[in-house]
């Protein structure tokens, strides 16, 4: 059963989100404030943690900036309806998803299963599948242990970051559609206005620097989506 780290200082919607979420095959413990959540998601190994941006204490954002220097664990926000500056601030600092509140509980769900998802380690998918190591130039994924190797050093990536890479890497010298990375990446229709798949590739960029000659590693294709290029 996964175990959810649910931080929000509204009592009431804590209480109704536990009891749907606990309903639907979760376990969920909940904190108030945003010190508790730090510690309890420091302590702990929660399946996916999930941060309202205004609390008190610690503010989610701070919480997942210092989260982030320690763990990986998916992190789905929580932000005021209209609060784009919040949502765009915490996909900067890692966050794998966000939604604006309120928000409606079977999209909360699916979003959370998602998630979820994605974090799994997966399996071998042997000789029909594709291979679970993929290289590109000094670029390295694997995709059973769901880690990024820079020539030796280790990329430390969110899922979120991770599932978008690794479409551009299969695909590298292909131009990736917004489309079709939001259903691979983010497991949702692509939808107007949301910039998730921008702010994660900016963090992709940001992790793995140019290309070794000093040219760009991932292009952007505008109004089409990804390319990662070719060394």
């Amino acid at each position: 059963m996964p175990h959810l780290l649910l931080a929000d200082d509204d009592p009431e919607l804590s209480l109704m989100l536990k009891e749907y979420l606990e309903g639907n095959g979760f376990r969920v413990e909940t904190v108030p404030d945003g010190r508790a959540a730090l510690k309890r998601a420091l302590e702990e190994n929660f399946d996916l943690i999930i941060l309202d941006v205004m609390m008190p204490g610690l503010n989610g954002l701070d919480v997942l900036r210092d989260l982030r220097a320690e763990k990986v664990t998916p992190v789905l926000m929580l932000t005021a309806r209209g609060e784009d500056v919040d949502s765009i601030v915490g996909l900067e600092l890692g966050a794998d998803d966000y939604l604006a509140k309120p928000c409606n509980l079977r999209v909360l769900e699916a979003r959370i299963r998602a998630l979820l998802r994605r974090s799994e380690l997966r399996p071998d998918p042997g000789e029909n599948g594709p291979p679970q190591l993929v290289k590109v130039g000094d670029l390295s994924l694997h995709s059973g242990t769901r880690s990024v190797l820079l020539g030796d050093r280790p990329v430390i990536v969110t899922s979120t970051e991770f599932s978008i890479l690794e479409i551009l890497m299969r695909e590298a010298g292909r131009v990736v559609t917004k489309a079709e990375m939001s259903e691979f990446a983010l497991a949702r229709p692509l939808s107007s206005f949301d910039r998730s798949l921008d702010m994660h590739v900016s963090n992709l960029r940001r992790k793995l620097g140019p290309l070794a000659d000093g040219s760009e590693r991932i292009k952007t294709v505008r109004g089409i989506g990804y390319q990662y290029l070719l060394p």
